[in-house]
């Protein structure tokens, strides 16, 4: 089973990626996972992407699928793989389908911007254990203090109101139209998941569409 997975930040890719792969026994592949592997490997394309990466450019798209199928050509991969995070653009895409890498379905994860907000800027997290919080739907019970500890409670910056309207801005720009270019191509089941409901709600959809 190959899938691409798809979906804004804080869609909640990451946590339905693991019920996925844990129940098809397929690996989580990541665009960061392929990068390190291969650099780890040191194979002559891990190598080139060493350079050119300690050079400071971004890794081409051509290298990126290249990345995919060195990846996917492993013994982990021999009953599928989940792909998240590639391909992120429409050129992406038609990269992965030129190089003929087989894809059985893409699922989206569909969640409306000002719910994506609100998940995401009402996060709190305890830096030293990792421990979250959530100011509406998890709250801790002194405000703002960890409930081991008593420690304050941070808000990252990556959770901040305008740094999260800056990347769905960027996800409607560059990766939403992967999901018109998945609904017509023909070889590929293409499932959209409402991604509103509790995660295990939102996890019997998926798994409902795939078995």
């Amino acid at each position: 089973m190959k899938i691409i997975l798809l979906g804004p930040p804080g869609a909640g890719k990451g946590t339905q990626a693991k019920f996925i792969c844990d129940k098809f026994n397929i690996p989580f592949i990541s665009t960061g996972d392929m990068l390190r592997a291969a650099v780890a490997a040191k194979s002559p394309l891990g190598l080139k992407v060493k350079a050119i990466i300690e050079s400071g450019k971004l890794v081409s798209d051509d290298i990126m699928v290249e990345l995919v199928q060195e990846r996917i050509a492993q013994s982990d991969c021999v009953n599928g793989f989940l792909l998240d995070g590639f391909p992120r653009t429409i050129t992406q895409a038609e990269a992965l389908t030129n190089a003929k890498v087989i894809i059985d379905f893409v699922i989206a994860i569909v969640v409306d911007d000002e719910d994506i907000v609100a998940r995401m800027s009402g996060r709190r997290v305890h830096p030293a254990s990792g421990r979250t919080y959530h100011l509406k739907h998890n709250p801790s019970k002194q405000s703002n203090k960890d409930d081991i500890t008593g420690e304050t409670l941070i808000q990252r910056e990556d959770d901040k109101e305008e740094v999260v309207r800056k990347r769905l801005q960027v996800y409607h720009q560059q990766t939403k139209p992967l999901i018109q270019y998945y609904q017509n191509i023909d070889e590929v089941k293409f499932i959209s998941i409402d991604g509103s409901g509790t995660i295990e709600e939102v996890a019997q959809k998926i798994l409902d569409q795939l078995i």
